[in-house]
């Protein structure tokens, strides 16, 4: 039977590895990793954007061609006809116009001849179509990297689902809800967010930065190598504040998990935090945590988006300088005008794509605080798996021993020692002690929710670790002091307890404990839907938890706590309907409430973690130990709160 854990023992533990920074090159590894099933979708994207890339790379220099087709069409005109090229210059040069004459030497003019307005069209057209490929192509790229990236994000989500179940008990017992929601729900969103805004474009840039750089080389090493004097300063800067903005990230996620614990938990228990007046103290909490997120938030981010306007800047810069000397080696004839302006254009395409890479930088930085979180989610222990050649029992009768058993959950602080305990089938045994003392935790090892350090636990003479957790747990069947119930409704509540249960089977389980008389007794039976709102009290949820564990059928049953929470007349109910529960199972009743468990066949006293004290009610009372001691004081304590209880 499928059921939330019990409560346990909380363990103490540290600082998460994910709250700190970790390896980069590791998670990016993990990263790349995570593609490999969509290699082929991959390889297409990272061709469309090489197409993509080099047809926009190109357009530049068909445009330069064409500035430099239409200024020697002017040139020409302006020349007289009949002489060449060469000619034309000379008399330039004996004119005294030595700067034009080497100007004019830079492109190919007919003098006395316009402009070749139709090789001019060509290249325009050459160049739009060109244009039109790369836009074509890039969008390909940007819809198969969209499909890529979200089937990534669908494995990782599935992965993380199938990781929480093989999770053991103490991995939650560390972390408080919200913070472990943060990571399943926000990291896993932000990763999503930031491969789809970086996938696609880190590639498409770093190759366009590659080809940019080719086509500037073959137009002018000079200019190129003016240009690359800016790229140490570049690196300089991305490095620096890189390694200032990724601690801040994986400080943001942190506060945002611990924002999100604080909203889980007020939200869940808003109704005592009305009661004792604790609505200021939990908004001056929110505050404090929402402020702290809001001040990592606003580091992060602020380092984040420094390094693109950064880049931008020492761009700038270099985009003078090379537009100064581009004009003088124009004026001198080594290069012509349109091969300035088409070196000028792959500039400023170089300068944006390194602007693109410092805000893709940036981002990197929140997705790897987060992708870190993620992994270390997936890469938690894991409890020990089922053993593989595990049987089935076909029958279980619900003998029940605890040879020897000793439990920690931590090192340091031994809670069970060397406990032995031997239960007959059918066999009703209470557990009572003070809190701590450990009971809760004799459930949850015989439900494997915790595995034993020493000795072992034997179900019909069969060790529990020899068999599979699901085979456990489907002959075992329980009821918390929590009642645990899902948006739904009351039947499909009932029919948690058992898959692919009819409505015949709901039915007959709610009559066996008396739920059935208070479920017609709703405005659509057991149709109605259970909400936070909804008019039903404490005890008939309880009701309604009891006979999720009926249909169960279990061979044995833990009641842990079942009426601690309910008012004297459903603890009357309940009592009824666990009798029936209880009938032909082995049962154990873990309670405070010593007037619930008289009847029991053995009632086990514990104290730090041993079993001080067996026996029937009665023989304990006689015997005047521990349980005596418990009894009396209870007792004190109900004479009490009846003498001060004020006349009605």
């Amino acid at each position: 039977m499928t059921t939330p854990a019990a409560a346990a023992e909380p363990e103490t533990g540290g600082e998460s590895p994910a709250d700190k920074p970790q390896d980069t090159r590791r998670t990016v590894r993990r990263l790349v990793a995570l593609l490999g099933p969509y290699r082929l979708p991959t390889i297409a994207a990272m061709g469309c954007c090489v197409i993509g890339v080099a047809a926009n790379t190109i357009g530049p220099l068909l445009l330069g061609k064409a500035t430099d087709l239409i200024f020697a069409g002017f040139a020409g005109a302006n020349l007289p006809a009949g002489l060449t090229k060469a000619e034309a210059i000379d008399r330039l040069r004996a004119e005294g116009n030595t700067t034009l004459a080497e100007v004019y030497g830079t492109v190919d003019l007919v003098p006395g001849s316009g402009v070749a307005f139709g090789r001019v069209a060509v290249l325009l057209a050459i160049a739009l179509a060109l244009y039109l490929v790369a836009s074509s192509f890039m969008y390909l790229q940007e819809r198969i990297a969209a499909k890529v990236v979200q089937k990534v994000a669908f494995d990782v989500r599935e992965r993380v689902e199938a990781k929480l179940p093989r999770l053991p008990l103490s991995y939650f017992d560390r972390r408080p809800v919200g913070e472990l929601l943060s990571r399943v729900t926000n990291d896993v969103d932000n990763l999503q967010t930031v491969m789809q805004q970086t996938f696609s474009k880190l590639a498409s840039v770093v190759l366009a930065l590659l080809t940019v750089l080719v086509m500037m080389l073959v137009i002018s090493p000079l200019l190129t190598v003016l240009m690359l004097l800016s790229i140490p300063l570049s690196g300089y800067i991305v490095a620096r504040v890189s390694k200032r903005t990724k601690p801040h990230f994986v400080e943001l996620w942190a506060d945002t998990g611990a924002l999100n614990s604080h909203v889980e938990q007020m939200y869940t228990g808003h109704a005592l935090v009305r009661v004792f007046g604790q609505r200021e103290t939990a908004l001056r909490e929110f505050d404090e945590c929402n402020d702290a997120m809001r001040g990592s938030g606003r580091r992060a981010h602020f380092f984040a988006e420094a390094i693109e306007p950064a880049l931008l800047f020492v761009a700038n810069l270099n985009y003078v300088m090379v537009a100064v000397v581009g004009a003088l080696r124009v004026a001198s004839g080594a290069l012509s005008l349109g091969s300035v302006q088409a070196f000028m254009l792959y500039t400023t395409q170089f300068n944006n794509q390194a602007g693109e890479i410092g805000g893709v930088i940036g981002k990197l930085q929140s997705g790897f605080a987060s992708a870190e979180r993620v992994f270390e989610l997936l890469d938690a222990e894991e409890q020990r798996p089922d053993p593989p050649d595990a049987d089935r029992a076909e029958h279980v009768r619900g003998s029940v021993e605890f040879d020897r058993v000793s439990f920690r959950y931590t090192a340091d602080r031994p809670l069970i020692e060397d406990l032995s305990l031997t239960v007959r089938p059918g066999q009703v045994v209470a557990i009572v002690g003070p809190t701590g003392a450990g009971k809760t935790t004799l459930g949850n090892l015989l439900m494997r929710f915790h595995e034993v350090d020493g000795g072992r636990i034997l179900l019909d003479g069969r060790d529990i670790a020899t068999m599979t957790r699901q085979d456990v747990r489907s002959r075992t069947g329980l009821v918390l002091q929590d009642t645990w119930l899902f948006e739904g409704t009351i039947a499909d509540n009932i029919a948690y307890g058992l898959p692919g249960a009819t409505r015949e089977q709901v039915v007959a389980a709610a009559r066996a404990v008396r739920v059935d008389h208070f479920v017609r007794t709703m405005p659509d039976g057991y149709d109605t839907v259970f909400t936070e709102t909804a008019a039903v009290s404490a005890g008939e949820k309880q009701l309604v938890t009891v006979a999720r564990a009926f249909l169960a059928d279990p061979a044995i049953l833990i009641l842990d706590e079942a009426t601690s929470s309910v008012d004297t007349r459903s603890e009357v109910l309940i009592q009824k309907a666990m009798t029936s529960l209880r009938a032909g199972r082995t049962c154990f009743v873990i309670a405070h409430r010593l007037s619930t468990i008289q009847d029991a066949d053995v009632i086990l006293v514990m104290e730090d973690g041993k079993i001080v004290e067996r026996g029937a009610h009665g023989e304990l009372l006689r015997a005047k130990g521990a349980y005596a001691r418990l009894f009396a004081a209870q007792f004190a304590r109900t004479a009490e709160d009846e003498e001060e209880r004020p006349d009605r």
